[in-house]
């Protein structure tokens, strides 16, 4: 994706992430910054030792052993024989892949490729790093390893400018976020209120898209000193607030559904206190998650489920209607049941999907008789001045003693 007038400037020690749906540019602006692209018109200037994290195994010589991937790396970026030979032991310690760090890399996994090109990138201490997506490919244990290690280089004053679809990232690691859409930079400004747009634009429907983006640019036209005047602190959601919105463009697009054995589940919908169908949810708000469910054949042992998860599919809450020892015993083929499982919105911002399910006993074994995952996707916008990291809301009022000087 070509970029035009992008006017962006990073300062030392800042932490950045470049957001957009696909095809933005966001790839194509990191990789002008690294020089990997040259532009065809204005100015760019880079100032300070830069490690670049751009494409998987970029660098990397598949018949060479990751030892001697390493050596070749770390002088490709700038470090001296003395300073490669000084962090060897450090980077195939961070990499944490054993013997394989001595084998032929063409024999890695694509987590392993990460690890060893993310081991080398980390321990050269750079001044500016550089990252687009690399950090979604290994697994879980790793990928804290990474993101504590950032937290050191940001600490110590290093910047990072980064690409990322990871939104809690983009609000716990960043000072700042720039949307991106069709090559154009759309708001820079402060991560929460810029992933709140991202979410729009990402889940808006293509005939509201225009007015959105219009939308967007008059809010970054506003500046970051009008746009927060008067909110220096979060306010307290009003009854109304809380009920929630209905937007009508946030609709999963990765619904599917196991096979129906005598059960249907149907009309999925998540409903406010009065009633009201809502997918714009009040962060401490409560919500009732409802749906249909039409019973084909007799059933027994019945109980009811849901199950919140983020984009990446890791499980954040889920209920069951039921405790094991309480299922229902019997229920009539022909029957319809209207389930309703009540939850409080106590969530970081993000987008969350939904999966519902019922479940009975056959041959003395639960299984599912229908299930549909992400059903439906709900949405928690960021507030002023959040003081949320993680995924849960666990927050109480903060107290502070009174801070003197010792004697």
């Amino acid at each position: 994706m070509a970029l035009r007038e992008v006017d962006l400037e990073v300062y030392k020690g800042e932490t950045v992430g470049i957001v957009g749906r696909n095809g933005s540019g966001k790839s194509t602006l990191l990789n002008l910054v690294c020089g990997t692209l040259e532009a065809t018109s204005g100015d760019l200037e880079v100032s300070g030792h830069l490690a670049p994290m751009l494409t998987l195994g970029a660098g990397f010589d598949p018949e060479f052993t990751g030892r001697e991937n390493v050596l070749m790396n770390a002088a490709i970026i700038g470090l001296s024989r003395a300073e490669i030979g000084q962090r060897l032991e450090s980077i195939a310690a961070f990499a944490g892949i054993g013997d394989f760090f001595d084998r032929a890399v063409k024999s890695y996994s694509s987590g392993m490729y990460a690890r060893l090109a993310f081991a080398v990138a980390i321990n050269a201490d750079p001044e500016i790093m550089v990252i687009d997506e690399i950090l979604s490919v290994g697994d879980e244990a790793f990928g804290r390893k990474c993101f504590a290690r950032l937290e050191e280089l940001k600490a110590a004053g290093s910047t990072i400018l980064f690409v990322s679809h990871n939104s809690k990232m983009v609000i716990e690691l960043c000072d700042r976020a720039v949307l991106l859409e069709e090559g154009e930079r759309l708001l820079t400004g402060k991560p929460g209120e810029v992933i709140a747009y991202y979410h729009k634009l990402l889940y808006a429907p293509q005939e509201s898209r225009a007015s959105l983006v219009e939308e967007i640019r008059e809010y970054d036209e506003c500046g970051p000193d009008s746009r927060n005047e008067g909110h220096d602190a979060p306010a307290t959601p009003s009854e109304d607030e809380k009920l929630g919105a209905h937007d009508p463009g946030l609709k999963p697009e990765s619904t599917s559904e196991y096979e129906r054995l005598g059960a249907h589940i149907e009309n999925v919908r998540i409903l406010n206190a009065q009633g009201e169908s809502v997918n714009v949810l009040s962060r401490g708000g409560e919500y009732t998650y409802t749906y249909d469910v039409l019973f084909d054949e007799e059933a027994y042992g019945v109980q009811f489920g849901m199950m919140i998860k983020i984009g990446t599919g890791l499980h954040v809450a889920g209920q069951v209607s039921h405790a094991a020892k309480e299922v229902i015993e019997h229920v009539a083929a022909g029957h319809r049941a209207r389930v309703g499982l009540p939850f409080k919105a106590n969530l970081a911002s993000g987008t969350y999907f939904v999966n519902a399910g019922v479940m009975g006993i056959r041959e003395g074994e639960m299984i599912y008789l229908h299930r549909i995952l992400d059903a439906v996707a709900f949405r928690i916008d960021p507030i002023d001045e959040d003081r949320v990291t993680g995924l849960a809301d666990l927050t109480l009022p903060g107290t502070w003693s009174e801070i003197s000087p010792t004697d």
